[in-house]
């Protein structure tokens, strides 16, 4: 048996080991790729403060650039607009953890659990590893991307205790997985809000006084050749990039063991008792799980079926509940999944009020009118992935991104005559390169697998240049052409 031991590295998971010694025969031969990500880890490491302190200085960044240039950039109305976003978002970022919670409590169910552990014996080596994590969370996140999240995360922490790799390498390639959801999920924010008429943030409606169906975005034939695209580059680059053997800072199983097991753990003080019953009663769970499942089949005969944010809140929140069997062993999950939620329910309020200082000040036109001016109706979608992937690093949030970007873009498109599916979809593509740079979402992720963010960032700063830019060349070069302009 290999001893292991914690040693001491930049990587403040309490989970990552590695061996006392390495072969130096492997260690010593690295490709010129291991080389590079090597050096982006380190520079990630010691370079990249804390996410909340990078959304301080967002916010700086934002409040200069409206004095500067912004045509109400006053003090009085930035410092307005950033107390307003800031509680203006409670809504939407109370909706998103809850997407994330309930996401969390269905993927920990027994049932879902013993799934995850069937599944990650299949992995037999880091190359199997990397290809079943990316798979598997690529598909949970086409479903749901809160759902997708969660699994990503936590089938990375069993494979971790079948194969000895690089754990901060298998949770990035689970997290680069999940990022796909923003243009191939069918729960993408913008996708969803131009397909939903009377959305309030339908802005292609609003100006067409038509819907945008998801068989003109997700699933046309150009947004489904850029994500099958994308699905295979991103792994193959994933395994050229396997840190060598003398990096490797593995997960310890025998403590990811331990903290499940913690968390497995019920109190019994209670048990026998009448309270006991009632919160282990199956029947207890039944009832709002056949009450919503009742109210659902009553909206969906009525009206059709509608999934909007609400809906699939309720949704998980059923599934969770009913899996889990009880009360108890639901409200426990939840427990485990709010521990994870608190750098979130931090940061949101204040990445609304970099929204609001940009509303106000009237930042967001300046940005539009500065590459409108020079776009045609064939570079406009072009234009619109690489100013989306600028908003995404201000603005981490599908919905609240589309509110800002949206409202000059599309009218834009219209005046250019670009597709409106094709800039659509090329602002989701964009949130979707630039998520691998922004750390906001990596949070809960390596929150739940119990990892430093900066580790995991160094290795998606390379999945964002590598598929950031084959996303780049297909707006640039296929949607004007198949998409037409």
């Amino acid at each position: 048996m290999v001893r292991r031991h914690i040693v001491e590295t930049h990587d403040t998971s309490p989970l990552a080991v590695r061996p006392q010694s390495a072969p130096r025969s492997e260690g010593d031969h690295k490709t010129l790729l291991q080389r590079a990500v090597s050096s982006c880890v380190y520079v990630f490491e010691r370079v990249m403060p804390d996410p909340f302190v990078i959304v301080i200085l967002l916010t700086v960044l934002v409040a200069a650039l409206s004095l500067a240039f912004a045509p109400k950039g006053t003090p009085d109305t930035i410092l307005t607009g950033w107390y307003k976003g800031i509680f203006g978002i409670f809504t939407f970022a109370f909706q998103m953890v809850l997407v994330l919670v309930t996401g969390y409590a269905l993927a920990s169910a027994p049932l879902i659990k013993a799934g995850l552990r069937s599944v990650s014996r299949l992995a037999v080596g880091p190359v199997s590893a990397v290809l079943l994590v990316f798979g598997v969370g690529a598909v949970a996140t086409f479903l749901n991307w809160g759902f997708g999240l969660v699994v990503g995360a936590l089938l990375s922490k069993q494979v971790a205790r079948q194969v000895r790799v690089d754990f901060a390498w298998l949770v990035a390639a689970a997290y680069s997985s999940w990022v796909l959801w923003a243009f191939t999920g069918m729960s993408s924010s913008i996708a969803l809000s131009i397909a939903s008429p009377g959305n309030p943030l339908n802005i292609v409606e609003q100006h067409t006084h038509a819907a945008v169906p998801l068989t003109h975005t997700v699933f046309t034939g150009w947004n489904l050749l850029a994500g099958v695209a994308a699905m295979v580059l991103i792994p193959v680059v994933f395994i050229l990039m396997r840190p060598a053997d003398k990096d490797v800072i593995a997960a310890d199983a025998s403590l990811i063991e331990a903290e499940e097991k913690k968390i497995e753990q019920a109190d019994d003080s209670r048990a026998g008792t009448f309270a006991g019953v009632l919160e282990r009663s199956r029947i207890c769970a039944l009832v709002f799980v056949l009450a919503g499942a009742a109210y659902l089949a009553m909206q969906w005969i009525r009206h059709g079926v509608n999934l909007d944010i609400n809906t699939v809140i309720f949704i998980f929140l059923l599934a969770g509940l009913c899996l889990h069997g009880s009360p108890r062993r639901y409200v426990g999950a939840v427990t485990e999944a709010a521990k994870v939620t608190g750098p979130m329910l931090l940061q949101y309020p204040f990445y609304g009020g970099i929204m609001g200082i940009m509303g106000a000040t009237g930042l967001d036109e300046v940005v539009a009118h500065a590459y409108i001016h020079v776009a045609s109706g064939n570079t406009l979608p072009f234009l619109s992935y690489l100013a989306s992937g600028v908003i995404t690093l201000f603005i981490p949030s599908g919905g609240g991104h589309w509110a800002v970007q949206g409202p000059f873009t599309i009218p834009a498109a219209m005046q250019l005559g670009a597709s409106l599916p094709g800039t659509s979809m090329a602002i989701a593509a964009g949130e979707m390169a630039g998520s691998l740079l922004q750390p906001f979402w990596a949070i809960p992720v390596v929150a739940i697998a119990g990892l430093g963010v900066q580790r995991v960032l160094g290795f998606t700063l390379v999945i964002f240049l590598t598929a950031g830019s084959l996303l780049g060349l297909v707006y640039l070069f296929v949607v004007p052409v198949w998409a037409g302009a």
